[in-house]
């Protein structure tokens, strides 16, 4: 296998090169390394189009690079860098405005030692490409691009062991992690620069719609609305990540389960704002369409997400395409998405071979 896209440690560092061979020896290291996946360049299907990502990998992994330093800053008892901060989420907010019509279709490979810095800057993209959606003046955006990347910036007060535990938290582990709102608060309150309303997304993303979340059991608008978006972006990443206790979801899955938050634990409206943005069938899934053909989606389409373009591979009998064809599901209006295949069908398919690993 060929490694598609870089795989970066969030200083920056890379530790698979795109166009690399993966030999048994690479896949070792990475597997040691907490890197649970990785995009492979597709052998089977001629022209296959790589997923664009909404920002550039590059301003990724250095936001990434500066988040881990400024956690580090703090657990040094030093100072947070606001300048740099306010750079970054400008840059982010600079590429996302440039990209509008980009969905959102790229899982982000993380280690499992680098997740809280690639999930902060994760939520940072994904919240504002809700607030562009909500359409947020400039000066909204950058209060919700720094609130949202710095909204976990409490779980430096809290104990790694305990942030790092595989197994489930007992009643007093789970009352130690939830104090990290509060020290979030008063972590970015006490800097001058950083707005009011940005400290009060680290205190309030997990307050919850119903009035059940914490730390104060604010329901339904009576939570600002920077918190209320973050916490969506907050939910849908996080369920988009390998885990040490669980594989990652799919797309697909996640959308489900954020659809059943919605209302419930997560402020309707922003749900639907937010998977506006995301790429219901991303480039390089396996769909089922309604005439009984598989293919690979080759490119999306953000006026009509449910409808992008595919590569048939299997015909309606079940059997592999020697010379596939593409058809964009936009022009015709009989022809449906059945489904996504999930790793259950792929693996009865046999198709394993066409998927990401």
């Amino acid at each position: 296998m060929v490694v598609a896209r870089s795989v970066y440690y969030g200083d920056a560092h890379v530790l698979a090169q795109a166009g690399m061979v993966l030999t048994h020896d690479a896949i070792k290291r990475l597997d040691e390394l907490g890197v649970a996946s990785v995009y492979i360049r597709e052998q089977y299907i001629p022209e296959m189009v790589e997923p664009e990502d909404v920002i550039p990998e590059k301003v990724r992994a250095e936001t990434i690079k500066m988040v881990k330093a400024s956690f580090g800053n703090l657990q040094n008892h030093l100072k947070l860098d606001i300048k740099r901060v306010f750079n970054k989420v400008n840059s982010i907010i600079d590429e996302l405005l440039t990209n509008d019509d980009i969905l959102v279709q790229l899982t982000d490979i993380r280690t499992f030692d680098d997740y809280l810095f690639a999930h902060s800057v994760n939520v940072c993209v994904l919240s504002i490409m809700t607030g562009i959606t909500v359409h947020f003046d400039r000066i909204k955006l950058n209060e919700l691009g720094v609130g949202a990347l710095l909204h976990d910036i409490g779980k430096t007060k809290v104990n790694p062991d305990i942030l790092n535990k595989p197994d489930d938290l007992n009643r007093q582990e789970f009352d130690e992690v939830k104090r990290h709102t509060n020290y979030g608060f008063e972590i970015l309150r006490n800097y001058p620069d950083i707005s009011l309303l940005s400290a009060h997304i680290a205190f309030q993303h997990h307050e919850r719609w119903d009035g059940q979340g914490y730390p104060r059991g604010l329901r339904g608008e009576d939570i600002h609305e920077y918190a209320r978006i973050v916490a969506v972006a907050d939910v849908y990443d996080a369920l988009l990540a390998d885990r040490p206790y669980r594989p990652s979801y799919t797309v697909n899955q996640a959308l489900t389960i954020l659809e059943r938050m919605s209302g419930v634990y997560l402020d309707p409206n922003l749900v639907t704002a937010l998977v506006s943005n995301i790429a219901i069938y991303p480039v390089g899934s396996l769909v089922e369409i309604s005439t009984g053909y598989i293919g690979m989606v080759m490119e999306v389409n953000k006026a009509v997400p449910t409808r992008p373009v595919i590569r048939v591979i299997v015909d309606n009998l079940g059997r592999r395409l020697t010379r596939t064809h593409m058809i964009d599901l936009s022009q015709f209006d009989t022809i449906l998405i059945i489904k996504a295949l999930n790793g259950e069908d792929i693996d009865k398919l046999n198709l394993r071979e066409y998927v990401l690993v």
